[in-house]
C-alpha cells in the first residue's frame, strides 16, 4: 500500500502498541483509539520515538460506549480521507461480577464483540471509498483468542448477555467465538457485493501483558499462576501484523489464524444460520443494520 492509514484499537499497552509500532516503523500513519488519554500519549512518545514516524495519532474513546464509538468514528473520518487496515484488538475480561455499560448491556459483549461490530460498521463508509482506489485489498483484522473452544461455557445466542448465570470467564469466552463468527458473516458479505477488502481474525496467544488483571475467583489464580510462561507481547503481536501488512494474505478472507497460519476454528464459529442470526442480534443492540 502507498502511504497507508491505520487503525489500531487499545494501542496504548501490549499487542496493540507492538502492533501500532510495526506499522509506524513501515511508514504507516497509524491512529491509535484508545481509552485513557495519559497512557495513549506516553504509548505515541513511545513509538514516535522508537520509529522515527511522527504520524502516530490518538484518539480517544471508551468502547463501553456505543456513542462515543460513533463519536470516534466520525472524527476519525473528518480527518481521514482513507483507510486501509482496520485493526479490531481493544479487550476486556471482567471480575465474577456481571457489569452492565451506559447502553444497558453486558460489559464484556459490549466491548469485546459489540466495540468490533460498531465501530467497523461505523467506519464503512471511508473503508469501501479507500478500497474503490486501492490496488490491494484494504484489511479487516480482529483479534479474537482460542478462548472461543474453552470448554467451561456454553455459547448460546439465546443469552449473549449471560442474563440467566453469569460468569466473567465465560463472558469472555463468548465474546471470542462471536469475534470468529462477526469475521466469518462479514468476510461472506464482502465476497456477495465484490468488494476489494478482506477480513480475517487471529489468536495472539497467552500474552503476558496486564489484560486479565481484573479477574477473579478461580480464573484469577489460573491467570497469576500462569503469568511466567506467557509470550511477550512482541511474540503475540505478531499475527496481528502479518495479517496486517503480509503480502501472503493479499486476497484470503474470511480465515482464523493461529502463528501465522490459517487453522479451523470451532465449528460453530463458521456455522451460516449461526452466524447470520449473531449478525442480526448485533445489529439490534446496536440499533445501526450494517451490510443487511
Amino acid at each position: 500500500m502507498s502511504n497507508p492509514v491505520c487503525i489500531v484499537t487499545g494501542a496504548n499497552s501490549g499487542i496493540g502498541e507492538v502492533t501500532a509500532t510495526a506499522l509506524a516503523k513501515q511508514g504507516a500513519t497509524v491512529v491509535m483509539l484508545c481509552r485513557n488519554p495519559a497512557k495513549a500519549e506516553a504509548a505515541r512518545q513511545r513509538i514516535v520515538a522508537q520509529t522515527g514516524n511522527p504520524k502516530v495519532d490518538v484518539l480517544l474513546v471508551d468502547f463501553a460506549s456505543q456513542a462515543q464509538v460513533r463519536r470516534v468514528a466520525a472524527e476519525f473520518m473528518a480527518k481521514y480521507p482513507r483507510l486501509h487496515v482496520l485493526v479490531n484488538n481493544a479487550g476486556f475480561l471482567a471480575g465474577d461480577q456481571r457489569q452492565t455499560t451506559e447502553d444497558g448491556i453486558e460489559a464484556t459483549l459490549a466491548v469485546n464483540h459489540l466495540g468490533y461490530f460498531l465501530l467497523t460498521a461505523c467506519l464503512w463508509p471511508v473503508l469501501t471509498a479507500t478500497a474503490e482506489h486501492s490496488a490491494v485489498a484494504v484489511r479487516v483484522v480482529n483479534v479474537a483468542s482460542e478462548a472461543h473452544r474453552f470448554p467451561v461455557y456454553r455459547f448460546r445466542l439465546d443469552d449473549l448477555q449471560f442474563a440467566r448465570r453469569y460468569s466473567g470467564i465465560g463472558a469472555y469466552c463468548a465474546s471470542k467465538m462471536a469475534n470468529i463468527m462477526f469475521t466469518h458473516q462479514l468476510a461472506q458479505r464482502i465476497q456477495a457485493r465484490g468488494l476489494n477488502l478482506t477480513a480475517n481474525c487471529l489468536h495472539p496467544g497467552g500474552v503476558a501483558s496486564n489484560f486479565g488483571e481484573a479477574a477473579s475467583g478461580w480464573f484469577g489464580w489460573v491467570m497469576k499462576l500462569a503469568k511466567p510462561f506467557f509470550i511477550s507481547s512482541e511474540q503475540g503481536a505478531r499475527t496481528s501484523i502479518y495479517l496486517a501488512t503480509s503480502p501472503q494474505v493479499e486476497g484470503v478472507s474470511g480465515r482464523y489464524f493461529n502463528h501465522c497460519r490459517p487453522v479451523a476454528p470451532a465449528k460453530l464459529a463458521t456455522d451460516a444460520q449461526a452466524t447470520a442470526r449473531l449478525w442480526a442480534e448485533s445489529e439490534r443492540l446496536v440499533g445501526t443494520p450494517f451490510l443487511s
